[in-house]
């Protein structure tokens, strides 16, 4: 079993009003979760579709896969050491640790794992 959980999926929009209606009408996906008119999380099944305005987007313009590992450092460390690069070094934020990454063919991933409160 490995250490990464594929988890979410998170996509650019500009108008996420507009980007919630598409997704609810047309694929009939749940809103779990929305943060203001920057950031919604819906319910994709075995993954969260999530979309996001240049304020939340981690590399606004691209899809971003979301991984959830137990050590976002050495995730971070271990994309690197392959050849791959870091958009923004392990860090803390209100709710979780992360890391945003690409790999060797420039696609973004986000690592991270819920802060222990």
């Amino acid at each position: 079993m490995s250490d990464y959980d594929v988890r979410m999926i998170i996509l650019s929009t500009d108008d996420l009003e507009e980007s919630i209606r598409f997704y609810t009408e047309s694929l009939g996906l749940t809103l779990k979760f929305r943060d203001g008119d920057h950031f919604a999380a819906l319910d994709g099944g075995s993954v969260t579709l999530a979309l996001a305005t240049k304020v939340d987007h981690p590399i606004h313009g691209q899809v971003v896969v979301g991984v959830k590992t137990a050590d976002v450092d050495a995730a971070a460390r271990a994309i690197e050491e392959a050849g791959g690069g870091i958009v923004k070094a392990p860090y803390d934020d209100a709710h979780e640790r992360r890391a945003v990454v690409y790999d060797t063919q420039g696609n973004g991933l986000v690592f991270y794992s819920p802060l222990q409160r």
